[in-house]
């Protein structure tokens, strides 16, 4: 189930307000200034993907150890981590208004002669600088890696988020002209949407102290 709940998280970040806006600008820079070569997007495409995963990587194994240590507390440690993510999405669906969880920043990047190796390094900058716009899904994702005590289940839980995040990108690298009703009817639908999201991180929580 932690799975499916890990997948679903990292489509929530991709469809959240504050990042599913910048999709299109983000593809520019993939296509670079050959507009019409959409392999040259689909390529920097996975190059991004693989950028944030494999900081989100890191961070997996950073939680896993951190598990192993707080063992002895584990059951009262799950409890308050999964109170932590059931605020996160009361938060997210408009229920309660927590102000620094609300802001982000955005990068700049020069997309001239945007290739693969940039693109990996853009995917490790979106990491870090759109934390705050996908924090509460990716803390969510890491307190599970957290108390999963597992090292390897701990990357494949965040592998799995990561897939999450990175499988819409390629698809909207590869069908940005196609896609562009979607993200319309997705930017119309965004109170749904949050209040959608908002749910998957409660039952999450809700998930973890149980």
């Amino acid at each position: 189930m932690e799975y499916i709940f890990t997948f679903l998280e990292g489509i929530a970040s991709f469809i959240s307000p504050c990042l599913l806006p910048m999709v299109p600008i983000y593809i520019s820079y993939f296509i670079g200034e050959d507009n019409k070569k959409t392999s040259k997007a689909i390529i920097n495409s996975i190059g991004f993907v693989l950028g944030f995963t494999i900081v989100f990587l890191i961070l997996s194994i950073f939680a896993s150890k951190l598990g192993n240590l707080i063992t002895p507390k584990i059951k009262y440690i799950k409890i308050v981590f999964g109170i932590l993510i059931i605020l996160l999405g009361l938060n997210y669906s408009g229920v309660l208004k927590i102000n620094f969880l609300n802001k982000t920043k955005g990068i700049k990047i020069n997309k001239n002669n945007f290739n693969f190796f940039k693109s990996v390094l853009f995917g490790i900058l979106f990491s870090i600088s759109w934390t705050p716009c996908i924090g509460s899904f990716l803390s969510s994702a890491l307190v599970l890696v957290a108390t999963s005590q597992n090292t390897v289940k701990g990357i494949v839980l965040m592998l799995i988020y990561s897939l999450g995040i990175g499988i819409p990108f390629i698809i909207s690298a590869i069908l940005i002209e196609k896609l562009k009703v979607m993200f319309d009817f997705i930017k119309k639908n965004y109170n749904i949407i949050r209040i959608i999201s908002g749910v998957i991180l409660i039952l999450m929580g809700i998930y973890i102290i149980l």
